[in-house]
């Protein structure tokens, strides 16, 4: 086993928008601590979000299948922790076609499970949302998601999140592994796959497009920087309760409407540039974060989420990133992939 200076973290899908991001922040605040990176690169995972760590000495990228205990124990047998990111993760795909959400979010989080176990690692840190908790009325402002509100989730996506939480909780109840989970609301930054909205509507801004607007835009988020939310990941991990459930949120509710005209302002559009379509199905209304418990009792809160000054950012970052959006534009981002780990 390591010693506390040089922990080794087994981070599934770090190749994502959050893990690159988490793995980029944890070498800057803990740069003993070594890393092993494994994802599949399915569409959304991007070697070009680490390029800047590649070549690092605690870094190991293996590209391989979370539901392939093969592949899985001996990087557990490594671990002294798990950070779980992998999953899928995007709603509108869930509705299309829900069975990799099943394999991924629940097979692959079992797997995960059983193998941390087998390997006896101290801690294991499962990633997740605040969409299994359902949906918030829109009227009543008052209210927000704690880490008691009863899960209830609406899309296919959110319930095999709710499936990985509750087998989470189980693997800690029965067997006593030292597991945590966090719950975040929707995160915003550099290197966000272009098919979530703030990406999607930046590329389309900034090359003359039109953003697609669902229904009458009135749906409302709590925006969170995807490093505030790193951050927090690795306060949990290190200093979180086996056995509890942590909110982060980052104070920050806008509506979609209220979004697309402050990013049609940023990119010098207008609002000729919107264009509204059928809303999504079960589009929930409204999601807010109640992230007390974790300030309270890990000193955590957000500081980089206040708008309109980090959205600025992001999207200056997206603008002078140019080369990194025609890569994944184009499809170049998926050109001489390592070798997939099989059995």
């Amino acid at each position: 086993m390591n010693t506390a200076s040089t922990r080794h973290i087994l981070v599934t899908g770090g190749a994502g928008f959050i893990g690159s991001n988490f793995i980029r922040l944890l070498f800057e605040h803990r740069p003993s601590w070594q890393v092993t990176n494994l994802d599949l690169l399915t569409y959304a995972g991007n070697l070009d979000n680490l390029a800047d760590v590649k070549d690092h000495p605690g870094y190991r990228f293996v590209r391989g299948d979370i539901c392939d205990a093969v592949t899985v124990g001996p990087l557990m047998d490594a671990a002294d922790m798990v950070v779980h990111f992998a999953a899928e993760s995007h709603v509108d795909r869930s509705i299309e076609d829900s069975i990799p959400f099943i394999r991924t979010n629940v097979q692959g989080t079992q797997t995960l499970l059983d193998e941390a176990r087998r390997a006896g690692v101290e801690r294991f840190l499962h990633v997740s949302t605040d969409e299994v908790y359902g949906q918030l009325p829109l009227d009543r402002p008052d209210l927000k998601f704690t880490e008691a509100t009863p899960i209830s989730p609406s899309s296919p996506y959110a319930a095999s999140k709710a499936a990985s939480d509750l087998l989470v909780a189980a693997a800690y109840h029965t067997f006593g592994l030292p597991c945590l989970t966090t719950r975040c609301s929707n995160n915003f930054g550099p290197y966000q796959f272009p098919e979530k909205v703030i990406p999607l509507f930046v590329e389309r801004l900034l090359t003359g497009g039109r953003v697609p607007l669902y229904g009458d835009g009135k749906n409302v988020r709590d925006w969170l920087h995807v490093l505030d939310h790193a951050e927090a990941i690795l306060t949990v991990l290190e200093k979180g309760t086996p056995g509890e459930a942590y909110n982060i949120g980052g104070n920050n509710e806008r509506n979609n409407l209220e979004l697309t005209h402050t990013l049609i302002g940023i990119c010098g559009r207008d609002e000729s540039a919107i264009e509204y379509v059928p809303d999504r199905l079960g589009h929930d209304l409204r999601y807010a974060i109640d992230a007390s418990k974790i300030k309270r009792e890990l000193g955590w809160e957000p500081k980089r989420s206040a708008w309109p000054e980090a959205l600025q950012a992001t999207v200056d970052w997206y603008r002078e990133h140019a080369q990194w959006r025609d890569r994944i534009t184009s499809g170049a981002y998926r050109e001489g992939l390592p070798k997939r780990v099989t059995v």
